[in-house]
């Protein structure tokens, strides 16, 4: 009888051992990155301009990566990141048109100081006639 509570109790620490084992073994198994949604550069974002129309905006930017049914004037490029055993990294940049033109971006992305110089507008020079 005894040495049959020896036995459990020693099959119990070892199921437990086991157990506890693999969320440490976790860490040496390869895991691959995995990159999701829209890969967006500064440089890209350096590019927008107040005025552009939609089929400019996707030029350069490329297609959104969710346009909501119920606001078709603003798009969403969002980009996730996950390094195999690491962190997660995630950024977004939110542009909204306003009477078929763009009219604003927000995000983690940051403007160009050329962003409200619409697209359209005449190029000033210095020289004076």
């Amino acid at each position: 009888m005894k040495m049959m509570r020896v036995r459990l109790l020693f099959s119990a620490m070892l199921a437990t051992l086991a157990l506890s084992g693999c969320s440490m073994l976790d860490k040496l198994v390869y895991k691959i990155n995995i990159p999701q949604g829209n890969y967006i550069e500064q440089s890209e974002v350096n590019q927008l301009r107040i005025g552009m129309s939609p089929a400019q905006v996707k030029y350069v930017m490329g297609p959104p990566m969710l346009v909501d049914l119920f606001t078709p004037h603003t798009w969403y490029y969002i980009y996730h990141y996950q390094v195999g055993n690491g962190k997660l990294t995630q950024k977004k940049l939110v542009i909204t048109f306003k009477d078929n033109k763009l009219a604003s971006m927000s995000g983690d992305y940051k403007p160009s100081p050329q962003f409200n110089t619409p697209i359209n507008a005449p190029v000033q020079s210095d020289i004076s006639s």
